[in-house]
């Protein structure tokens, strides 16, 4: 079955398909590092990590490319009130973002900063003024002329007919309706940081930033451009007209738009005190884990209503994943395999890929898996589970994993990192217990946990029952409660 996504450039879900063989250019806009990113922002970029993972598990190619935009106007108006550089200013937030994204087991892409490419940025202004695109002010600014550009609104699909020739915004914030001609090259205004460059002084705006940064990376022309439903205008429309105005070739043949979330059912805002940092997650005690699986849910282009029930219904999804994975590795199987096993196990992968290439219908992809779940425990507690039949068990589980990642664990070093940091901000008091369980120097990682438990049930079957009860005794310790169950050993955390 191929691949087929929504593409918001010609309104419709289409197939996808490479411009060159198997190899996909992808470009994705990254964070603007004023602050730190918050679970609107994180939605988007699990979103795209998913479409990035499961691109390559079906096979192809896959150049990844995401900015740092450390450069636009909050950025130098923060900066000038700290009384510090644009570089000193947004290196604490760029590392943050990093580690956050780390934290949610998001792959990285290659990373290019604006600041990197602030003169290739001059000239493509340079040459936008040539070919009667982009016009000088008084001042020394530059502006897009998007009369010239035919072709404006096609993304939006907003009708800019009765838009005013001529009328000018500076600012990277303006409303979302206007459709003005927007300003490419900014120049400097008094105290303000700025560049040196072929076309003067000064910064340049936000939207050439990723046209310059894509078409260096990718080319002129690439396959897929992502990035959240909010930047579809005037960001994303602006990237095409400047685009394309320079090159007079397509610019990204397919357009990914993820939607961003409501909290609690309300529209996250600061003013609402429901505005969330994935930091202020993990100092309650949630794990990346669970953020991440909550986060991928709901398909991209569904609202996803974020609740902290709804978290802890996560965390118990991901509890479960964990045991089942516990359940095949450390239990006793009969010699033999299970025909109905095997169809079940190759079935699920069906679905898996079935529901992803279904413009990443995630929650068909997780409905499938635990479906499969189900089945097994149902057929182990009949024993009807053979020892062949566990390998193939273990793979579904292990290509799910691949795309959702929230099996193998290591989030105790990153939530570790994050309890040093918000000590650092003085944010000691907001650490909670649950966390500072997981930093505790006993602490063990989900890994060491399952390794332990399946010493212990090896001591046990050898009978030798002093190994087995001082590993139980060590699991104890670091705040980890053992539950024999029906369907086998179960694990927690205090």
């Amino acid at each position: 079955m191929a691949l087929n996504l929504y593409n918001t450039l010609s309104g419709r879900v289409e197939e996808f398909q490479p411009l060159k063989n198997n190899e996909v250019r992808m470009y994705a806009c990254g964070p603007t590092v004023y602050d730190y990113g918050h679970i609107g922002n994180f939605r988007t970029f699990v979103a795209i990590d998913i479409l990035h993972r499961h691109l390559q598990q079906s096979g192809y190619q896959v150049r990844h490319v995401m900015n740092i935009t450390d450069v636009d106007d909050k950025i130098i108006r923060n900066s000038a009130r700290d009384g510090v550089s644009v570089q000193e200013y947004t290196a604490k937030y760029e590392k943050a973002f990093l580690e956050d994204a780390a934290a949610l087991n998001i792959e990285r892409p290659i990373l290019v900063r604006a600041t990197e490419h602030i003169l290739e940025m001059a000239e493509f202004v340079a040459e936008l003024e040539r070919k009667g695109f982009a016009y000088r002010t008084d001042d020394g600014s530059y502006y897009f002329r998007i009369a010239n550009f035919p072709g404006y609104g096609k993304l939006s699909k907003k009708d800019f007919a009765g838009m005013q020739d001529g009328a000018r915004v500076d600012v990277d914030d303006y409303e979302k309706d206007s459709a003005r001609d927007f300003a490419l090259w900014k120049a400097p205004k008094p105290g303000e940081a700025f560049w040196e460059s072929s076309i003067g002084p000064g910064r340049p705006g936000w939207h050439i930033e990723c046209s310059v940064m894509s078409m260096a990376e990718l080319g002129e022309t690439f396959d897929l451009h992502a990035g959240g439903e909010d930047l579809i205008f005037p960001h994303h429309e602006n990237e095409i007209a400047q685009s394309e105005a320079k090159t007079g070739k397509p610019f990204a043949h397919f357009w990914f738009h993820a939607r961003f979330l409501l909290v609690e059912g309300e529209k996250m805002s600061k003013s609402l005190g429901n505005f969330y940092t994935l930091r202020d997650l993990v100092l309650m005690g949630h794990k990346p884990s669970s953020i991440r699986f909550l986060l991928a849910a709901a398909p991209y282009r569904h609202q996803l209503n974020f609740t902290f029930d709804g978290l802890q219904q996560a965390a118990a999804s991901v509890t479960r994943l964990r045991n089942f994975r516990l359940r095949l590795t450390s239990s006793q199987f009969a010699e033999g395999t299970n025909p109905d096993v095997s169809e079940l196990a190759a079935e699920t992968l069906k679905r898996l890929q079935a529901g992803l290439d279904d413009d990443l219908n995630t929650a068909q992809a997780q409905g499938a898996i635990f479906d499969m779940i189900r089945s097994v425990n149902a057929l182990i507690d009949a024993g009807q589970v053979l020892r062949d039949d566990v390998p193939a068990l273990l793979a579904t589980l292990e290509r799910f994993d691949r795309i959702f990642s929230v099996l193998s664990d290591d989030d105790l070093p990153k939530m570790r990192s994050i309890a040093e940091w918000a000590k650092a901000e003085g944010r000691e008091q907001e650490i909670s217990e649950a966390l500072a369980l997981a930093v505790a120097a006993n602490q063990l990682s989900d890994a060491e946990v399952e390794n332990k438990i399946a010493e212990m049930g090896a001591a046990r079957r050898a009978r030798n029952f002093a190994a087995s009860d001082a590993l139980r005794a060590q699991l104890a310790t670091a705040g980890v409660v053992i539950e024999n169950t029906k369907d086998g050993i179960r694990w927690r955390r205090k």
